[in-house]
Formats: structure tokens, C-alpha cells, sequence
């Protein structure tokens, strides 16, 4: 869900910052974990957001400023680090669910809602949520869109699950105003009941000007594929993470067109989710399962902003960070998160059941 490029650009402060804290390895990278099983300089700060809704959907524009989004057509919106929250979703959409925001600035914003048929749309605001336009209304009864990504601020991609056989693709270029359906001839075959999962708006991410790659699931193998011209061909490779009915990979990160993360499971309750974790030195191309992967399945993933080495996962059970990209991941929160985002100012947030909004200490 990281937007790319130059859209949350950071000043003099958020540069020294993310050097004092990440520009040659995270200082917690010798630190012990704390008395609660959290490493030591980590830790996340619960926000009151007066929802109850399920936030799938986040965005992280700086430290001050972040979007969430969820069940109930739910949008809010803080701009003071979380202080106090506005609720600005579109009016009459509490029967769908936004599983995706993409925000642009405090005041822009595109929203994602998923399902089968017409309850996957896209709506954009420029004003702060004040006002909404329906910019997509799928009408392909197969279709059920999961997630979105954008290259810069007006380029960018959904994923819908397969129809005929491949995954559909739509794309933008005037930033969610309008979407078009790519053509399919450049997807390879969905393999039988393979689909992305719609858990935390991670299911497609981008990195640069036109990458892209999308997370699969409920097959026979978890894959990733890959694109390298903003959706039009793409390349299928298996993410060394188990696949099931309720498994698979759930959210992708790259923190540049070479080196990417990988992370699910099986959502199921109490089931095991060995494998849990892989990642990618070759832009998607090889897969390598995690030495030390986190303990349980995990929906969401993040790279720290300016670090080569750290990322952060998180699921219903809790929260992992490694410190050598993806070899190995350590706990540092047992709280339940849905999907986590950075902005380029180390502005960190996750969000998840219950109104759940946490900012990264």
C-alpha cells in the first residue's frame, strides 16, 4: 500500500531522523527483547479512533497525517499524529467494505471496496473526505476486486481475482479518475482456484515507475507474478510460502525493483502456518523461504523507510521485525493488526479489528 516515488516527500527533519535511526542498521538491532516480548525501541502506540469498524485499508502519508479504511464503509482520517480522528467515508456505502485506500496527501485519497459484482468500486476525494466521486463500478459478475497500488501519483493498478482463467487487471493514469481493463493476452493462467486475498490492500504492490507484483493464494502453490511495464505482461514464480484453500501469500513488499518480501499463511484460527515468510533478491523471479519466519500467519508488511535490512509484519497474533531482509523475523507485539504502512518521514502505522490504530514508536 506504500505509495512510491516522490509523493511523501520529507523535509530536513525526517532526513536526519530516518539517518539517526535506520541510515546503517537499526540501532534495536543488538537490543534484547523487553519485558513484554517487544524489542527494545520498538513498540506501537494505540490510537483512539472512536470506530469499532475492521481496518483493513491504511495509508500512511507522514507521522501527522494517515487514512484507514474498513468494513461498514468505513474511511477515517487523522491529521495531528492520531490525536483525534475524522470519519469522512462516502455517504450511503455502509453496506460495503473498503479494503484498500491509496492517499495521496491530507486531502486526496482513493478508496477500494471489494466483493462480488457491483460492491467493488473505486471512490476518490480531493477535499479531505468531504465530497466523493464514484470513478468504478465493476459489472463483470465474476469479477471481485482485492487491492490496489500506485507507481506516483497518478499511475496505478487494481487486482480483481481471476475471470476466465486470468487475473484481471485494471489501470489508471489520471490518479483513480478513470480506469481502464488492461488487456489479458500478457497473463499467464490462474492456476484451478487460485485468487488474491482482500486482507490488507497488499495483495498487488509497485516499486519504481513499473513494477508491480501481485499475491496469490488457494491453489496448489502460492505465487507471485511480476510485471515490469505497469501491468501489461507478467511473469509467474512460486513464493516458497504453503498454499490452501484459506492460504497463501498475503502481502508483498518491495523496497526497490530487486528486493521484495513476502508474507501469509492460513488465515484459519489456530492453524499452522509453517514457512510463514520469503523474500526476493531478483525482483520476484526466486523465492527463498525464511530461515526464521515469523511464528503465525501474517497479513501485512512494510520496509522501514531508508533501511536495506528491516521490515515489519503483522497479523491477528501479532507483530514481527527482521533486521537482515527477510532471513529472519523476530516478535516484538502480541496486539492484533490487519496491515501495516511507512511513510517517508518514519512515520509507521498499523491498524486492524475493533478501530485498532497503532503508530510506531
Amino acid at each position: 500500500m506504500t505509495l512510491q516515488g516522490t509523493l511523501r516527500r520529507t523535509g530536513i527533519v525526517g532526513l536526519c531522523a530516518a539517518a539517526l535511526l535506520v541510515g546503517g542498521g537499526l540501532p534495536v538491532a543488538a537490543a534484547d527483547s523487553g519485558p513484554q516480548g517487544r524489542l527494545n525501541g520498538l513498540d506501537w502506540e494505540l490510537k483512539d479512533t472512536g470506530s469499532t469498524a475492521r481496518l483493513r485499508g491504511l495509508s500512511a502519508v507522514s507521522r501527522h497525517v494517515a487514512w484507514a479504511s474498513g468494513s461498514a464503509g468505513t474511511v477515517l482520517r487523522t491529521t495531528d499524529g492520531g490525536r483525534t480522528w475524522a470519519s469522512v467515508g462516502p455517504p450511503g456505502t455502509e453496506a460495503l467494505q473498503f479494503r484498500d485506500i491509496e492517499a495521496f496527501d491530507a486531502d486526496s485519497a482513493v478508496i477500494l471496496s471489494i466483493g462480488e459484482g457491483e460492491d467493488s468500486r473505486v471512490y476518490r476525494t480531493d477535499d479531505a473526505g468531504q465530497t466523493w466521486t464514484e470513478t468504478f463500478r465493476n459489472d463483470h459478475p465474476a469479477a471481485f476486486y482485492d487491492c490496489m497500488t500506485f507507481f506516483d501519483a497518478r499511475n496505478g493498478l487494481a487486482l480483481s481475482d481471476p475471470v476466465d482463467g486470468k487475473f484481471r487487471v485494471l489501470s489508471t493514469a489520471d490518479g483513480g479518475r478513470h480506469w481502464e481493463i488492461l488487456p489479458n493476452d500478457g497473463m499467464p493462467a490462474a492456476l484451478p482456484g487460485e485468487f488474491a486475498f482482500a486482507a490488507s490492500g497488499q495483495c498487488i504492490t509497485s516499486a519504481g515507475r513499473s513494477d508491480a507484483w501481485i499475491a496469490t493464494g488457494g491453489g496448489a502453490t502460492a505465487r507471485v507474478l511480476h510485471s515490469a511495464d505497469r501491468g501489461r505482461t507478467w511473469t509467474a514464480a512460486e513464493s516458497r510460502i504453503p498454499s490452501g484453500p484459506a492460504a497463501g501469500v498475503f502481502a508483498l513488499a518491495f523496497r526497490d525493483r530487486a528486493h521484495g518480501i513476502a508474507v501469509g499463511g492460513d488465515f484459519q484460527p489456530g492453524a499452522p502456518s509453517p514457512d510463514a515468510a520469503s523474500r526476493s533478491t531478483d525482483g520476484g523471479a526466486d523465492w527463498t523461504s525464511a530461515a526464521q519466519p515469523p511464528p503465525a500467519y501474517r497479513s501485512g508488511a512494510t520496509w522501514l523507510p531508508y533501511s536495506t535490512s528491516v521490515a515489519i509484519a503483522v497479523g491477528p497474533t501479532g507483530t514481527d521485525v527482521t533486521l537482515d531482509a527477510g532471513r529472519t523475523w523476530r516478535p516484538f507485539d502480541t496486539g492484533s493488526y490487519d496491515t501495516v504502512d511507512c511513510a517517508f518521514d518514519l512515520g509507521c502505522w498499523a491498524s486492524g479489528e475493533q478501530g485498532r490504530v497503532a503508530r510506531l514508536q
